[in-house]
């Protein structure tokens, strides 16, 4: 059950799943509480933690009012999950290992993007003629993301940072791929151009702000419903770079493991976006910046870390929470501080038994850097309910 706050000045209450949470993020939310448009309240899923003008964790109902920063950067950004035919009785080091390696030449990670847009170009075609509408009227957006070649040979990328690939065993011993991704430099671009719109129009009628990456464009202006366009142009390519990754990696598996076939694909979910929902009798706009929906009945995916277990639930449709769920472990500390605090030597103890990069690029995403993930679906019990357990064998970050 939800912890609520009445935080000094906040005009809406805040719900909090979780008693672990700190003073940063508390004053965040509390800023995100004090805006007008603001509806019935603010919730915080229990992998809550500092973000930039919102906290990541937060479920944020708004009255014709929409703030990009919240959305967040990486628009779209979630996860894809499949089962298959196969069992651990399928599998061996060896034959993981080819399978790692394959992934790994199959699918540009970090920076990398494919060499041409052939290979997913049915899955680039529909996106053409909306991007070249809203460049059309917004020609800075061809200058923040470049040609064509670039975000259409970003179709079917990992990316950066916490983004992974990942094959896993369940509770059964039955064989699934997952993967974490965005709409990669597309989708940022799209969004830091937006923010900074959002600014100037905040400047502009003198409107000020607890943090300045609370600026939001109102039903109405001269850029809303730009922004709803553009905002779901990119998550729509997110969900389409995550199916083609998928279909990569089913073909990368495929080259190594016994035939197989899917038997389900979980779920294909957002937890970086928004959407237009009716919560406590309002028709509103739901920024989920780090959650996923959980309806009733609803199928989610909640992963923990690189060396911990992930989990497909089902959701229980909980109105307090504005029927959503935490989307992860969530960070306990910074990038920074982890490589700081860790090293190789201790990344390599805490995946043991995973295959994956244990080198110095990667330290920052050790499993000690996160919240531990048991005791964030623990939080959230009334919010989920779980239905596979999920642990990694391979693990391919970017």
């Amino acid at each position: 059950m939800p912890i609520q706050r009445e935080l000094a000045g906040a005009g809406v209450p805040v719900k909090i799943w979780t008693d672990d949470v700190d003073e940063r993020s508390i004053e965040q939310l509390s800023n995100i509480a004090t805006l007008p448009f603001v509806h019935h309240h603010v919730a915080a899923m229990p992998d809550v933690h500092l973000g930039i003008g919102a906290t990541i964790g937060s479920v944020i109902a708004t009255h014709r009012a929409i703030i990009p920063a919240a959305v967040g950067v990486d628009i779209g950004c979630g996860m894809v999950a499949a089962r298959l035919s196969l069992t651990g009785n399928d599998i061996d080091e060896k034959r993981l290992r080819k399978v790692f390696d394959q992934i790994s030449r199959d699918v540009p990670v970090g920076r990398a993007q494919h060499k041409d847009a052939r290979v997913q170009i049915q899955a680039v075609r529909p996106f053409e003629p909306g991007l070249a509408a809203l460049v059309k009227r917004h020609p800075r957006l061809l200058k923040a993301f470049g040609t064509f070649s670039k975000w259409a040979n970003q179709m079917g990328t990992l990316g950066g940072g916490n983004h992974f690939i990942e094959v896993c065993l369940d509770e059964h011993d039955r064989l699934w791929v997952m993967l974490h991704s965005g709409s990669r430099g597309v989708g940022n671009a799209i969004a830091t151009y937006f923010i900074e719109l959002a600014r100037k129009d905040m400047e502009r009628h003198t409107v000020h702000l607890p943090d300045r990456d609370l600026a939001y464009f109102e039903e109405g202006s001269a850029h809303f419903a730009d922004y709803v366009e553009a905002v779901h142009w990119a998550q729509e390519y997110a969900m389409a770079n995550r199916r083609t990754m998928l279909d990569l990696v089913l073909t990368a598996l495929a080259r190594h493991l016994p035939p197989f076939s899917v038997t389900t694909e979980a779920v294909n979910c957002h937890h970086n976006y928004v959407a237009r929902e009716r919560h406590f009798g309002a028709d509103v706009w739901v920024t989920r910046k780090g959650a996923i929906r959980a309806g009733a009945g609803e199928l989610g995916i909640v992963p923990g870390s690189m060396g911990a277990r992930s989990y497909i639930v089902r959701g229980r449709g909980n109105p307090e929470s504005f029927c959503s769920s935490a989307h992860g472990a969530g960070r306990r500390m910074s990038r920074t501080a982890a490589a700081k605090r860790f090293n190789e030597q201790d990344l390599a103890r805490q995946t043991e038994g995973v295959i994956c990069r244990k080198d110095k690029g990667v330290v920052d995403e050790i499993p000690g850097a996160y919240k531990d993930i048991d005791a964030v679906m623990a939080n959230q019990r009334d919010l989920t309910e779980v239905l596979h357990t999920l642990k990694q064998v391979v693990c391919v970050k970017g």
